[in-house]
């Protein structure tokens, strides 16, 4: 058991430090070929700080730890919008762009119930339904570079060379890949020396632990007033989540999962619409953000004793 924590806590680091370098080097390679930092925020940000749970559920599925794969992104999207939203909004006001209530949160919510549906006739995630989630994904993508491809506001200079910046971003890629593994395998023997199920390590453990960039990013955001980020970061890096890091998981193998990921997957789709309603009548400040804190802590207290 023991060395399973040192797994779990050396596949964090190399996670959170390779997706810190990745989302640096993208950056970079984005600025060098003339797109803006809008762009950035909205897709490589967000994307980047997700590659945890890439490296993590991709892994988790050529494995066989179906469980792992779907909580963690079921785990890490819960996380990320009332414990990463919440305490960005403690720190500091939120101010979402509209953009984001109107377009981006919604399609988040929509995402996680098209996956509650996908789940209810057989608990599988097939190759077809894996399909249609990446489909979404690609018309997600070109939808958000469209909006944003002509903004030139936020563009900036690079001075790092295009050799060092791809150097950086394969070293950012592999550091990923790594800590996905070490953090599956550490996973899997925990849960499997404590008893516990794949589905309870996967939506705890591992999916705080992958949450991390996203945590950092978003909180760091807050500090400094940069609420589009902040928000955008958030919500961006769900719909990555569900839409692309399932859809490849469920490609390269069928994802089959227990009652209890289809009633967690129930929970996000319910709380997602419900604190959109409620950031969409109140101010996303300290009071919304306790409120979320507050949710996170209930939900946890009931997977636990579940």
């Amino acid at each position: 058991m023991f060395l399973a924590i040192i797994f779990i806590l050396v596949g964090f680091f190399f996670l959170v430090k390779g997706a810190d370098i990745f989302v640096d080097s993208a950056s970079g390679i984005a600025s060098k070929l003339g797109i803006s930092t809008l762009v950035i925020g909205l897709t490589i940000v967000a994307f980047g700080t997700s590659m945890p749970e890439l490296a993590v559920s991709v892994t988790a599925a050529l494995e066989k730890a179906n469980e792992i794969a779907v909580g963690n992104v079921v785990g890490s999207n819960l996380f990320n919008l009332l414990v990463v939203g919440g305490l960005s909004a403690c720190i500091y006001p939120v101010v979402v762009n509209p953009a984001i209530m109107k377009r981006d949160w919604p399609l988040s919510t929509l995402a996680a119930g098209i996956l509650f549906l996908f789940l209810i006739p057989d608990l599988t995630i097939g190759r077809i339904e894996a399909f249609i989630l990446l489909v979404c994904f690609l018309i997600l993508l070109y939808i958000q570079i469209k909006h944003t491809k002509n903004d030139e506001s936020s563009k900036k200079d690079e001075p790092r060379s295009m050799p060092k910046l791809l150097l950086f971003l394969i070293i950012g890629i592999t550091g990923i890949v790594l800590g996905g593994k070490l953090t599956v395998e550490g996973a899997t023997s925990l849960a499997k020396a404590l008893g516990l199920s794949e589905t309870l390590i996967g939506l705890t453990i591992v999916a705080i632990g992958t949450s991390l960039p996203e945590l950092v990013t978003s909180v760091v955001a807050a500090k400094k007033g940069e609420n589009e980020i902040a928000m955008g970061n958030i919500i961006g890096s769900n719909l990555f989540n569900i839409l692309c890091i399932l859809g490849i998981s469920s490609i390269l193998s069928p994802i089959h999962v227990e009652m209890t990921a289809l009633m967690d997957t129930g929970i996000l789709t319910i709380v997602s619409l419900i604190f959109w309603f409620a950031c969409k009548k109140f101010k996303l400040d300290k009071r919304t953000g306790s409120i979320m804190l507050g949710t996170y802590v209930f939900y946890m207290i009931y997977i636990i004793l579940r």
